[in-house]
């Protein structure tokens, strides 16, 4: 599966990184990483097909996970499944007005977050 990260901060993208490693589950590998740190590389990278998951963060400065999702599930026929990290626990239902598959709230919790990784892979596996 290859997952595509996108946070401004690089703080963040080491922590989701280092929370989902290169195996989420025993029957789910992540076989590369793109990192972005702006709206317009995700974009040209799920129009290029090049991704199989996304995760965004909800946090990012200028244009945040959630827009940023909301914008992907709108125009991108056949969309990856997107997983959005949200400011706080509260925030579940702007996940839910964003379109995501998934979202999981700062601070990361490592299980909760390959789970939730790992559930999406699934999914586009059954596809």
């Amino acid at each position: 599966m290859r997952v595509l990260l996108y946070s401004d901060n690089i703080t963040t993208r080491d922590a989701v990184r280092a929370a989902v490693g290169r195996r989420p589950a025993r029957d789910v590998e992540v076989s590369a990483w793109r990192e972005c740190a702006t709206p317009a590389a995700v974009i040209e990278a799920v129009e290029a097909g090049e991704v199989d998951v996304l995760v965004l963060d909800g946090e990012a400065a200028k244009l945040g996970g959630l827009g940023l999702c909301r914008q992907l599930k709108s125009e991108i026929h056949d969309c990856p499944p997107v997983l959005v990290i949200t400011g706080r626990p509260q925030d579940g239902w702007l996940a839910t007005w964003s379109m995501a598959d998934a979202a999981v709230s700062h601070p990361i919790d490592a299980i909760a977050l390959a789970d939730a990784v790992a559930d999406l892979a699934r999914g586009v596996a059954a596809r």
